[in-house]
C-alpha cells in the first residue's frame, strides 16, 4: 500500500494525470491479483522462511490439486451451474487407480504415468457424464444432482476400500505427484514438483479450450443467455453435457495426483476440496449467475487459498481457524460477486 501510494504521489508530482476512474476500475478488475501480494508481502514479513525455495515450491505442489478441480469448475460455473461432486470424483478416480496399480508391482515410470493419467481421464468422464445427462438431458437441478452423486460416490469409495486406505503401491506410482526435477544446491533432490509440471500444462490446455475455441465462446454464449443461445443455433444440451464431462475429467485427474502424491488410495480422499475451487474461481472473478470467467483468473484464486494455508501453517494457526478464514473467505468472495453483478445491472 506504501508503494502504491508513493508511486502515485510520484506520478502527481511529475505533472501525469491520474484518471480516478480508470484506477479504480483497474484496481476492481485486478482485486485478487492485489490480495495476492499483499497476502505475501504480510507473510512474509511476518516469517522469513515464506520465500524461501523449499517453501514456494510447497507452495506451487499444494495449489496443484486445487487448480485442477477449479479449472473444471469453471467452465460449469460459466454456463451457471454447479458441480458439488468434485471432491468425491477425485476419491473414486484415487482408489479405482490405486487398485489398478496393486495389479502391475514392476510397473516404470512412463507405464504408471500412463495407468495414472488415463484412470483420471476415465473415471472422471463417466462421472461427468452421469451429471451431465441428468442436469442437460432431464433438467434435474445442478446442485441437488451433484449433492447427490457427491454421496453416492463418497458412499462407492468406502464400499471399494471397506473403509481402509489401498497400500503396496510400486515407488514409481508415486512419480507424478511426489517426484521433484531440477536439483539445486539448496534442494539436491528437485526444485521443481512434477505435478507442477503436469498442471501447468493441463491448465493451459483448460484456458485455451475456454479462451480460444469455438467451443468456449459457445460455453460463455450459454452462461449468458441460455434462450438467445438456443435460438442461435447452439446445442444448449450438448455444451452442458461436455462442460460437466470437462469438470468431471479435472476431478478424475485431480484424484489420481493425491493418491500418486500419498502413494496409497484414501477412500476419504478429496474430501471438502469442492469447497476451496469454488472459491478459488469466485476469487478468480468467475460470476455465480454465469456468462463470466476465466481459467487463468481461476488461478490467481488458487493461488490465494494455498498462500493464506500455507502462511497459517508458519504462524503455527489451529487449523480449526483456518477453516473459519477459508469459509469468511468464500462468503466474501459470493458478497462481492453479487455487488458487482447489481453494479453491471445499474
Amino acid at each position: 500500500i506504501f508503494i502504491t501510494f508513493c508511486a502515485l504521489s510520484k506520478a502527481k508530482g511529475m505533472g501525469i494525470n491520474m484518471d480516478s476512474a480508470k484506477l479504480k476500475k483497474l484496481v476492481s478488475n485486478n482485486v485478487v491479483v492485489v490480495v495476492l501480494i499483499l497476502l505475501c508481502i504480510g507473510f512474509g514479513l511476518s516469517n522469513k522462511t515464506f520465500f524461501g525455495g523449499r517453501n514456494v515450491s510447497n507452495i506451487l505442489s499444494q495449489m496443484c490439486t486445487n487448480a485442477l478441480l477449479a479449472s473444471g469448475l469453471t467452465y460449469v460455473i460459466i454456463l451457471g451451474g454447479i458441480d458439488i461432486s468434485v471432491g468425491s470424483i477425485a476419491g473414486v478416480a484415487g482408489v479405482i487407480v490405486s487398485f489398478i496399480g496393486l495389479r502391475f508391482p514392476d510397473m516404470n515410470v512412463p507405464f504408471a504415468m500412463f495407468l495414472i493419467i488415463t484412470t483420471g481421464i476415465v473415471v472422471g468422464a463417466l462421472c461427468g457424464l452421469i451429471n451431465g445427462v441428468l442436469i442437460a438431458y432431464f433438467n434435474v437441478i445442478p446442485m441437488i444432482c451433484t449433492v447427490s452423486t457427491m454421496t453416492a460416490l463418497r458412499g462407492l469409495a468406502f464400499i471399494l476400500t471397506g473403509g481402509q486406505p489401498v497400500y503396496g503401491l510400486p515407488t514409481s506410482f508415486a512419480f507424478l505427484g511426489a517426484s521433484r526435477v531440477i536439483p539445486t544446491q539448496t534442494m539436491p533432490n528437485g526444485a521443481v514438483p512434477v505435478i507442477v509440471i503436469f498442471t501447468t500444462i493441463v491448465v493451459t490446455i483448460m484456458h485455451i479450450l475456454l479462451s480460444k475455441t469455438v467451443f468456449g465462446r459457445h460455453v460463455f454464449a450459454v452462461g449468458s443467455n441460455s434462450n438467445v443461445a438456443h435460438l442461435s443455433g447452439i446445442n444448449v444440451k450438448k455444451i452442458n453435457l461436455i462442460s460437466y464431462i470437462i469438470c468431471g475429467v479435472m476431478a478424475g485427474l485431480c484424484g489420481v495426483c493425491i493418491a500418486s502424491k500419498l502413494q496409497n488410495g484414501q477412500p476419504n480422499s478429496g474430501n471438502g476440496y469442492e469447497m476451496f475451487a469454488i472459491a478459488s474461481t469466485v476469487l478468480g472473478g468467475t460470476s455465480l449467475s454465469g456468462g463470466s470467467g476465466s481459467v487463468a483468473r481461476a488461478m490467481f484464486g488458487c493461488a490465494v487459498i494455498a498462500v493464506i494455508k500455507t502462511g497459517m501453517d508458519l504462524l503455527n494457526i489451529y487449523s480449526y481457524w483456518q477453516n473459519v478464514v477459508i469459509g469468511a473467505i468464500i462468503i466474501i468472495a459470493v458478497v462481492l460477486d453479487m455487488m458487482q453483478k447489481r453494479s453491471r445491472g445499474k
